[in-house]
């Protein structure tokens, strides 16, 4: 016996799907035509700028207030630039330059290329305060650790997008900044009190909310102190005694990717976590990146199941989709204005670099480049000097497997420029360094969140603050490495 037409209708308003490849299959279109909220865009679902126009416009032409959204966070997150690297900094760069207007800036101009390609919300920005340095998952998506700055730059991004007639989505509720581990693979613990969070991890929200953010992201962590052994993603306390009542959001609450180890450990799989997360408050639920038809009806008969059996309140869902109908209604409806991006993030990004020592005499360097993984949230997307190299040699190495007597063999009479991202907790990446540096000239280019390590004996430091394709041309220029 099938679902209930409404109530399935009722389901599928709550969900944001995703589909494999650059043209949406005739399930994903007919999903949006029988009231799907709408769909995230992956790096796989972007070739060209042409075909995501025709992309949107299919899903568009299924019903007209579709939700089409995508992680355009600049920096290190691009989706639409995942084959290169972004052309803008991402806030990390944006929180050292300072400049809250040029935040605004940036903003906007992402705003406008997604407006231009038919997306309407864009999962954005990244307002969490990065207060542990090694952070495996926030980092450089984070506009600095100083609660302020923080808040400053967040409110800007927000408005900058917004001002380009793309909803903004503040990441993550309340706070990943302080977390050692990666929701994607666990649970992580934040272990702090609830005066400590709104002293330190929840100043940002307070001021996107305050800027008119439509959205605003749940995060897959424990605070034990508010959600005992729960993901905040599950927790009424947090989403809607701190979020709604205490800090007066009346947005869309957005859960993280349900499919992250995160909220799937904690509640049996992605469907049981979809019923959780509607009942804590949440409105519109991210299933993932790997979704197809069969996992949307599964989500959808699970909501329904719950519809049934007490473990949802009717009038709870249809709060939930009334607020993504809102939030699409307010996509088609708002004005636009548009921002012209030339150069604008390469510019950025040069403010943003910063030296330490004497970068002159490196145009001749042997330049090496420390492999390093990327987080799920990245994905796998170029990094480096190399595309702004002019004649000099790039080679990519493994730290813990190079022998450093044979990079000083290859180097000869040039300069070697070691380029890593956290380099200070890559394995074997200290101590490659400094015994490179106890016998040749070496800089460094560090491409990732800053710790205080820095390396004995080096010519020169250069910290980009991130690995865009903006920061790696910034650091090529500052070496006198460019073509």
């Amino acid at each position: 016996m099938g679902l209930d037409p409404g109530l399935r209708r009722l389901a599928l308003g709550t969900l944001l799907a995703a589909y494999p490849g650059p043209v949406p299959p005739d399930w994903a279109v007919d999903l949006v035509a029988e009231g799907l909220a709408g769909h995230t865009l992956f790096g796989g679902n972007v070739h060209d700028p042409a075909q995501v126009s025709a992309s949107t416009t299919a899903l568009r032409d299924a019903r007209a207030d579709v939700l089409i959204a995508i992680d355009e966070e600049g920096g290190d997150v691009t989706r639409l630039a995942h084959a290169t690297g972004s052309p803008y900094p991402g806030n990390a760069a944006l929180g050292v330059i300072g400049d809250v207007p040029l935040t605004g800036q940036i903003h906007q101009a992402i705003g406008t290329e997604l407006a231009d390609l038919g997306i309407t919300l864009n999962l954005a920005p990244t307002v969490d305060v990065n207060t542990a340095d090694d952070n495996p998952i926030i980092g450089t998506r984070s506009f600095g650790a100083d609660p302020a700055s923080v808040a400053a730059h967040a409110a800007a991004a927000t408005t900058g997008l917004q001002a380009a007639g793309v909803a903004a989505c503040a990441k993550h509720f309340p706070g990943h900044g302080a977390t050692v581990t990666d929701s994607h693979h666990e649970l992580p613990t934040v272990a702090a009190s609830p005066d400590l969070l709104r002293q330190r991890d929840l100043p940002p929200f307070a001021a996107v909310i305050a800027a008119g953010a439509r959205a605003v992201m749940t995060a897959h962590i424990r605070v034990p102190a508010l959600t005992g052994d729960a993901p905040a993603t599950f927790s009424r306390a947090v989403l809607v005694d701190l979020l709604r009542h205490e800090y007066g959001f009346d947005g869309v609450v957005v859960t993280d990717a349900l499919e992250m180890k995160g909220a799937t450990l904690a509640a049996g799989g992605v469907a049981p976590g979809a019923v959780r997360a509607l009942a804590a408050g949440a409105d519109l639920l991210c299933i993932g990146a790997r979704v197809d038809a069969e996992l949307v009806e599964q989500v959808a008969a699970e909501i329904v199941a719950a519809l049934g059996d007490g473990r949802l309140e009717r009038a709870r869902v249809e709060q939930a989709a009334g607020r993504t109908t809102e939030l699409a209604a307010w996509t088609r409806a708002t004005g636009r204005t548009a921002v012209d991006p030339t150069d604008l993030g390469y510019a950025a990004a040069r403010r943003a670099v910063r030296v330490e020592g004497v970068p002159t005499g490196l145009d001749r360097s042997l330049v090496v480049q420390l492999h390093a993984s990327s987080t799920l949230a990245e994905g796998r997307v170029p990094w480096g000097l190399g595309p702004h190299l002019g004649s000099a040699e790039q080679i990519r190495v493994v730290a813990a497997e190079t022998d450093p007597a044979e990079l000083r063999r290859r180097a000869g009479d040039r300069p070697i420029v070691l380029v890593g991202r956290h380099l200070h907790r890559l394995p074997g990446g200290r101590e490659l360094t400094s015994a490179l540096a106890a016998a040749h000239p070496v800089a460094v280019v560090e491409m990732g969140w800053p710790a205080g390590w820095r390396p004995d004996g080096v010519r020169a430091f250069v910290t980009t603050y991130g690995a865009s394709h903006a920061n790696g041309r910034a650091a090529a220029e500052v070496l006198g490495l460019t073509r």
